[in-house]
């Protein structure tokens, strides 16, 4: 009889849990995106505020393919480094703090992308390497200033020598440092982080939403989300 009374709770506490695992709706509001829905797409440099000078630039490499993939003209990043430069703007947080009028009369696109990376670059544990990547991002209508989307992604990776016995992990660890500071794997991870954060997805629970330039792009539904 206990055992009975057993499963049974067990029961219902897996239906509980699981019972429910139908794919959400979409609980964003993307109204003022679809009735402002962007051709072009202006991705500003990247504001730093991790204590890694790379991640600026690396970062920044990384959003623009996701992005033309989803349907947007991108502007070429070295083409806006070059402009901003020019026009004495040499870091992220200053290009950020211009009128989006302004950006829009000096690039003529339809929206910006603002990106705050929040963590970038790698901690060195005892016995392993952790990487991470945590951005925040906004897209803005350039015309009115409007948010049309925003979001967070944040990804770790961990090169972990456990199974090579004490000394074996130390070594590990040490290789880990070594090679990282020879080449950036943060800037690996970045790319995972991009195409999480912008790639559009059929839940449409993240991601942008297809853009005209993408053979997507009516199925967007855009009634469903005004």
């Amino acid at each position: 009889m206990k055992m009975l009374k057993r499963l049974f709770v067990y029961s219902a506490l897996v239906i509980l849990f699981t019972g429910c695992t139908v794919a959400p709706k979409s609980s964003r509001n993307l109204s003022a995106y679809t009735v402002n829905m962007p051709k072009s797409i202006l991705i500003m440099p990247p504001v730093n505020e991790s204590p890694d000078t790379r991640a600026t630039y690396s970062y920044w490499s990384t959003v623009t393919v996701p992005v033309a993939e989803a349907g947007y003209y991108v502007f070429p990043i070295s083409v806006v480094d070059t402009m901003f430069k020019e026009n004495g703007v040499f870091n992220g947080s200053d290009a950020q703090s211009i009128a989006p009028q302004k950006l829009q009369e000096i690039f003529g696109a339809d929206a910006a992308l603002y990106i705050k990376v929040k963590e970038y670059g790698s901690k060195y544990q005892v016995f392993q390497t952790v990487a991470t990547v945590a951005v925040e991002a906004k897209l803005v209508d350039l015309k009115t200033g409007e948010l049309l989307w925003e979001g967070t992604e944040k990804q770790q990776l961990a090169n972990n020598n456990s199974n090579a016995g004490l000394v074996g992990m130390l070594v590990g660890a040490l290789v880990d440092q070594i090679s990282n500071h020879l080449s950036d794997k943060a800037y690996v991870l970045s790319d995972t982080v991009s195409h999480l954060l912008y790639s559009p997805q059929l839940n449409q629970q993240k991601g942008l939403l297809y853009g005209p330039r993408s053979p997507n792009f009516s199925q967007n539904s855009l009634s469903a989300h005004k």
